[in-house]
């Protein structure tokens, strides 16, 4: 069974909060480790947000519940009153994250039937120990760089092997590919959204972020991809512009990597284009629609690797820049 990271912030957080409450004298001293509990975040930056929302939840909850308790009175039916129009009021202020936390605040006045200063202080202290401890446990969040280097190797692999496999049926019309790799770069690029966002938000002060812009370089190339693998079914059978295809498919299949090969393979490209182009016009409406696919495919494997170009060409002027300064 693994344990994860936030379960061991957790169950470290939680008896540290208590424990400081507790040195501090601090009525309802547990109640700060129920605030640690709620306060775990998975990100730095969920983490900030949580603990401004909540702390000023909590200070709300403190006001309203000195208004009801004192002028109105300790009843389940004020306490009732009180929640109908409190969370309304943190609904207002987008602070509703802060619901549960504040009514550990709320609970605590009301059971305690009197409210004095020395009370509310407590109350105040439990507010900043527990958010306060919750904030200091999320400082630390594991590197995700691992992970997203992995999810990329694998990315590569599974677009080489599609890339591959395009040549084969090109060149051979081998239909015994199942495409099994085009689901699952999908299902990679699903699975990479939440780290590249988790990854950003716990590097609140980074500029540049690296995996970020790579994954999404990669979801454009795999939606281009897409859109040739139909035209790819209507390139005619063995022929010369059939076997040029293939070669090039087959070539591209190793090329895939983060470094940048683009502008040697557009370079590539724009010769073949110019050798279809010098040969004869088509003579039927098959050989027409034949080579308009081809060129719409022609066409898509640019805009492939213009994709990668830019994308390299980015980072160069993003360290231009980072050296300059």
């Amino acid at each position: 069974m693994k344990i994860g990271y936030r379960t061991i912030k957790t169950a470290i957080g939680t008896p540290i909060a208590i424990w400081v409450a507790q040195l501090l004298g601090v009525t309802n001293f547990v109640s700060a480790g129920i605030l640690t509990i709620l306060c775990i975040q998975p990100s730095r930056k969920q983490s900030f947000l949580s603990a401004w929302n909540r702390f000023l939840a909590c200070i709300i909850a403190s006001v309203f519940s000195i208004i009801f308790f004192y002028f109105i009175g300790y009843h389940p039916l004020v306490l009732g009153l009180l929640l109908l129009v409190f969370i309304p009021v943190t609904v207002i202020f987008n602070i509703t994250q802060g619901i549960a936390t504040s009514s550990v605040i709320i609970l605590n006045l009301y059971g305690a039937n009197y409210l004095d200063i020395n009370f509310l202080v407590d109350q105040f202290l439990l507010i900043v120990i527990g958010i306060g401890t919750g904030l200091v446990m999320n400082l630390y969040m594991p590197s995700l760089d691992r992970k997203l280097k992995e999810k990329q190797q694998d990315l590569e692999e599974n677009f080489q092997f599609v890339l591959y496999e395009i040549a084969l049926y090109v060149r051979n019309k081998n239909i015994d590919w199942d495409g099994k790799e085009i689901k699952r770069i999908g299902e990679i690029l699903d699975e990479t959204n939440d780290l590249v966002e988790r990854d950003k938000e716990n590097h609140l002060l980074r500029s540049k972020h690296i995996y970020r812009d790579y994954f999404k370089m990669r979801t454009r190339q795999f939606e281009l991809l897409q859109r040739m693998l139909p035209l790819v079914t209507k390139l005619p059978k063995k022929d010369t512009i059939s076997e040029k295809i293939a070669d090039f498919f087959e070539d591209l299949s190793k090329a895939v990597h983060p470094g940048n090969t683009a502008i040697i393979y557009l370079e590539r490209l724009e010769n073949l284009r110019k050798e279809f182009d010098e040969e004869e016009l088509p003579c039927s409406k098959e050989e027409f629609e034949t080579k308009a696919n081809l060129f719409r495919l022609l066409h898509d494997i640019e805009d492939y690797l213009i994709v990668k170009m830019k994308y390299k060409e980015s980072d160069v002027v993003k360290k231009k820049k980072q050296l300059e300064t």
